[in-house]
């Protein structure tokens, strides 16, 4: 049996015509987008826009012009009513890549205005938070309203949404319990955006980790730890939960390093030192305090507590092991003797350790005992006219003689 394909000639015909249509206009698009670059050169914010949407721009021109054509197709092909809802969900789809694209360079043209790169970055780093948590929010916005509208296009998707919202009572509040945490972090990441408690690239320390902002998404926060560690931070963690920002308002610092030494130190030499290491590296010390005070005394030590200045966290701490290092070496070699030390008095601890001992025993120490003078026998002489010195020896029971005198022989 033959297939007669000559009453399909018209079809062929015009799905031939929309193919050629759309290959045409994408082939066009690049040229319309050059043009309008051409047109919107004098304004920035233009310029960078449309540089950010080309893309979809490529894609989304030839599918208008395809969708514009096919409305005008003829009635009864084949079809014709699932390419159409294929055509109109691409387009949909291609408006959604645009929204984020435009989204996006609205973003980067806020970031390229106010670089954080500079010295003095607090406003720019305020700005850069806000754009950057907006910039989430409408883009989550974006792709929900982009769902929504292609679910939309299906013909069940209404009598689901109207028997959704029938029985929404306990399903309400299941969903809701259940994206309670997604919700609290996007409300928690309004409330950074509006009353900045924390913006990109500040020092904080939280959960007793130093670091930077590094990232602030929708949902959470990125910390770059001192290490390279990153810790990720839920958004509502900085609503509900007490922090440090070392650089809210400012990002100088003021920076403490202690020293313990003997009470006899003398603190001025160590004061005009710490003025002369100061100023050898004004890269890290910004010139407004430099001081050293007594702290704290102990029964062996005193502390001293020296106060730095820096124009930022990360200077102030080059600077204080810089001067940590520097005054350890400038007490070990001018005043060696003033380093902590532990004092006693052996020689009394000595005395009292042995009386004790004496009072235990009942008997006097054989070192606190005095040694007898030995007896002199003037009336002995030896054999050379020496006076000799007899004691009695009580092991052998023989009289031991002592060394003869040293000097002149006397005569008689």
């Amino acid at each position: 049996m033959n297939y007669d394909w000559a009453a399909h000639i018209p079809e062929f015909k015009f799905l031939a015509i929309a193919l050629t249509t759309f290959i045409v206009l994408r082939l066009l698009a690049p040229g319309v987008t050059y043009l309008l670059t051409r047109l919107v050169t004098p304004f920035s914010f233009g310029r960078d826009l449309l540089e950010r949407v080309k893309p979809p721009l490529h894609f989304l021109i030839p599918l208008v012009g395809l969708q514009i054509l096919w409305r005008s197709a003829p009635e009864g092909l084949a079809f014709s009513g699932i390419i159409a809802h294929l055509i109109s969900l691409a387009i949909i789809a291609n408006v959604i890549w645009f929204g984020l694209r435009a989204v996006d360079a609205g973003r980067q043209v806020i970031f390229k205005r106010h670089p954080i790169q500079v010295s003095d970055n607090r406003t720019a780093r305020r700005i850069h938070t806000q754009t950057q948590v907006l910039v989430h929010i409408l883009s989550f916005f974006v792709i929900l309203f982009g769902i929504a509208a292609m679910l939309m296009t299906f013909p069940g998707a209404k009598q689901i949404g109207a028997s959704l919202l029938a029985s929404a009572g306990l399903a309400g509040l299941a969903v809701g319990f259940a994206a309670k945490p997604v919700l609290g972090n996007l409300i928690a990441g309004l409330q950074i955006a509006l009353t900045q408690p924390l913006s990109l690239d500040d020092v904080v320390i939280v959960e007793n980790e130093w670091g930077r902002i590094e990232e602030i998404t929708a949902t959470y926060v990125v910390i770059k730890i001192w290490d390279e560690r990153r810790l990720i931070v839920p958004l509502q963690y900085f609503i509900e939960n007490p922090f440090q920002n070392w650089t809210r308002e400012s990002t100088q610092l003021l920076g403490t390093l202690t020293l313990w030494v003997d009470y006899a130190l003398p603190l001025e030499p160590l004061r005009k030192e710490l003025d002369t290491l100061c100023k050898q590296v004004p890269e890290w010390w910004d010139g407004r305090v430099a001081n050293i005070q007594v702290t704290e005394t102990s029964d062996r030590a005193i502390q001293l507590r020296v106060l730095v200045s820096s124009s930022n966290a990360g200077n102030n701490w080059d600077l204080r092991c810089f001067l940590r290092e520097k005054l350890v070496q400038f007490i070990a070699a001018n005043y060696p003797e003033y380093l902590p030390q532990l004092r006693t008095n052996l020689e009394e601890e000595l005395v009292s350790s042995k009386a004790t001992q004496s009072l235990k025993t009942g008997e006097p120490s054989a070192e606190l005992a005095e040694e007898p003078t030995p007896a002199i026998d003037s009336n002995s002489k030896d054999s050379t006219g020496t006076d000799s010195l007899e004691k009695e020896n009580p092991e052998k029971g023989s009289p031991a003689k002592s060394s003869p005198k040293r000097g002149p022989k006397k005569d008689a």
